[in-house]
């Protein structure tokens, strides 16, 4: 495939360090799927506010993608970005914030994620009157889903169409629920939306069980992988660390040395950009070798690192992907 204007840039100039980096990821993860490997991306941080969905709905799209691990923040923060991004506020200062300009902030309802404050009525709120209906009556007719499933129902049901505040091609949430697209989202709990979910469980009005766990997330990822890991096998685009990158890197010596599946392939490409040092025990700095030590990589998984900021790495990676 002919590269585009920014792919050609990339080539051009980045030559060494972290660009030369960035450069040798996105070629062997083009390599991965021409040599038909399948590719699973994890988003940490707040990469749907940073809205990465711009590149990465397209690499959904596009089938570069065939499963994401996220964050229960990536999850909903896409859609409340989709649902209320006029009412979102930059504040490119916010260094120099004081004590009381951010209790203001949180006087006007505006939640700061770094440079960019997320607007609690217009966003939560509006997905939380939408969200809580789907809970209220699977738990009434004794049904039982994954987070993301409840997502997928609601952006599938159209009712909040409406209320769309940006191109629904830039919604990385719209093209997954569209593919059905495989999600894994470990720790849910830890996101507005599971807060909201555990206060209607503790006002009696939805059983906790109605919510698939996370224990339920990994005995499906190992049926998953077990069914899509032939052939070139299955790689691991890890965007940031934390949870979203550990819960589902695992379930590969947890079916190797758990249940004793010596069959089970390790991943087959790994690459993770995150700038987080590599010190005091960091899992989300650690090297990529150290995966090796506990039955995640083999001696040979291509392995890349980019020590750089996720939010501009990344879109410039799936652009070479996708020949721009």
């Amino acid at each position: 495939m002919s590269k585009g204007p920014v792919s050609q840039f990339i080539q051009h100039h980045y030559r060494h360090f972290n660009a030369a980096a960035l450069v040798d990821a996105a070629k062997g993860y083009e390599q991965h799927l021409l040599d038909g490997g399948k590719m699973m991306i994890t988003l940490a941080g707040a990469m749907s506010t940073a809205e990465l969905g711009v590149s990465l709905a397209e690499m959904i799209r596009q089938d570069k993608v065939q499963i994401i691990s996220c964050t229960g923040a990536n999850l909903e923060e896409d859609i409340m970005n989709l649902v209320a991004h006029s009412h979102y506020r930059r504040i490119p200062n916010y260094r120099d914030l004081t004590p009381q300009q951010e209790w203001d902030l949180l006087e006007q309802g505006l939640n700061r994620v770094t440079d960019t404050c997320i607007p609690e009525e217009e966003a939560f709120r509006k997905i939380q009157h939408h969200i809580a209906k789907l809970w209220k009556d699977a738990d009434a007719a004794g049904e039982r889903y994954f987070p993301h499933e409840y997502m997928y129902k609601l952006l599938n049901s159209g009712v909040m169409k409406d209320d769309y505040e940006i191109d629904p091609k830039d919604s990385w949430m719209i093209a997954a629920a569209e593919k059905n697209l495989p999600i894994i989202v470990g720790g849910w709990e830890d996101s507005t939306m599971g807060n909201i979910f555990a206060s209607y469980v503790i006002k009696n009005e939805v059983k906790a069980s109605t919510m698939k766990s996370g224990i339920e997330y990994m005995v499906w990822l190992a049926d998953w992988y077990r069914h899509n890991s032939g052939g070139k096998g299955v790689g691991f685009f890890q965007l940031g660390g934390g949870i979203a990158g550990d819960f589902p890197i695992c379930v590969v010596p947890m079916m190797y040395q758990d249940l004793e599946w010596h069959d089970v392939p390790f991943w087959s490409y790994f690459c993770q950009v995150s700038d987080s040092t590599t010190s005091y025990g960091s899992y989300s700095g650690a090297v990529p070798n150290e995966k090796i030590t506990w039955g995640k990589l083999g001696i040979d998984t291509p392995k890349y690192i980019v020590e750089s900021d996720a939010t501009i790495v990344a879109p410039l990676i799936f652009a070479y992907i996708l020949g721009w």
